[in-house]
C-alpha cells in the first residue's frame, strides 16, 4: 500500500518537474540555462521510465542522453559567444504564444485521452525468474510496449538540435 503510494508520488513528481523543465526550455534565453533545463527533463524522463519498470531504457536514458549527449551540447554552447546582448533578456518574446499553445495542447490531449483516470499503465511482460534478464524478454517488452516512449525521446532530442541550429543561424545573421 505504502509502496504504491510512494511510486505514484514519485511518478507525478518526476512528471511535474519534467513538465516544468520542458516549459523552461521554451522560455529561457541563455543557452546554458536551456541545456540545464533539458538535462532536468531527461533525468525526469529516466525516472519515469524506471518507475514504469523499464529499467534498461531508464539506464540508457541517463547514461547516453543525459551524460554523453548533454556533454556534447554543453561543449557546443561553450563555443557560442555569450556576450551577445540577446542573451541578457531572461525570457523570449514568444512566452505568451507558447503558453497559449501549451494550454491548447493540454486541452487537446485531455479530450483525446478521455476522462481522468481511464488511462491504464502498460502491462508488463510476464516472465519467470530464469528469463527475467534475457535479451528475449527485453526485446518483447521494448518492441511491444515501450517503443513509443523511446521514440518520443528521440523526437525531443531532434527538436533540441533544430532549436540550437536556429539559434546559431539567427545569431550569425545579426552579425553578418
Amino acid at each position: 500500500m505504502i509502496e504504491s503510494v510512494l511510486e505514484s508520488v514519485l511518478l507525478y513528481g518526476f512528471a511535474f518537474v519534467g513538465l516544468i523543465a520542458g516549459a523552461a526550455m521554451l522560455v529561457l534565453r541563455h543557452p546554458m540555462r536551456v541545456a540545464l533545463a533539458l538535462s532536468y527533463a531527461m533525468i525526469c524522463l529516466g525516472g519515469v521510465y524506471g518507475l514504469l519498470g523499464v529499467h534498461v531504457i531508464a539506464v540508457f536514458q541517463i547514461l547516453i542522453y543525459v551524460s554523453a549527449v548533454m556533454v556534447f551540447m554543453v561543449y557546443v554552447i561553450m563555443l557560442l559567444d555569450v556576450r551577445d546582448p540577446s542573451f541578457t533578456r531572461r525570457f523570449s518574446h514568444l512566452v505568451i504564444p507558447g503558453a497559449v499553445a501549451g494550454v491548447l495542447l493540454f486541452l487537446a490531449l485531455e479530450r483525446a485521452l478521455g476522462p481522468a483516470g481511464t488511462a491504464t499503465m502498460p502491462a508488463t511482460v510476464s516472465m519467470t525468474t530464469s528469463d527475467a534478464f534475457s535479451m528475449k524478454a527485453f526485446s518483447v517488452a521494448f518492441l511491444d510496449e515501450y517503443w513509443l516512449y523511446f521514440e518520443l525521446t528521440s523526437v525531443l532530442l531532434v527538436a533540441a538540435v533544430v532549436a540550437a541550429v536556429a539559434v546559431i543561424r539567427a545569431d550569425g545573421s545579426k552579425r553578418g
